[in-house]
């Protein structure tokens, strides 16, 4: 149990650590608008994927990641200034889905209540 409070922890400040260095540090114009949304860190540490939501177009999101993962040693470096642990973690950074699949699900629910009213 420890170890997993211990990890969410350290999952959560990697998150806040991340947006703020997209935010303040990074100067590519390609990474636009982008929200971190949630980091998963492997059980030794090693390794953490790090969820992303971008604003605009699917294109605009690809160009957003690009642009992420090209600065993944920056992002990284700085990371490891503002964490206090022995090996900062090797970062991946993925879009994430969340809230699209969420937005799809309500319209198939939104679907099913109109054919329910029209019978």
């Amino acid at each position: 149990m420890a170890n997993t409070i211990k990890q969410r922890r350290l999952e959560s400040l990697i998150r806040k650590d991340i947006s703020d260095i997209v935010q303040f540090d990074l100067k590519d114009p390609d990474v636009g608008l982008v929200t971190i949304t949630d980091v998963h860190v492997s059980n030794d540490h090693s390794y953490a994927t790090v969820y992303c939501a971008f604003y605009g177009r699917e294109e605009r999101a690809q160009a957003g990641l690009n642009a992420l993962s090209r600065a993944k040693g920056y992002i990284r470096s700085q990371l490891s200034q503002m964490l206090d642990i022995r090996r900062c973690p090797d970062l991946t950074f993925v879009i994430d889905r969340t809230e699209e699949q969420g937005r799809r699900i309500d319209d198939i629910i939104a679907e099913i209540h109109k054919k329910e009213e029209q019978k």
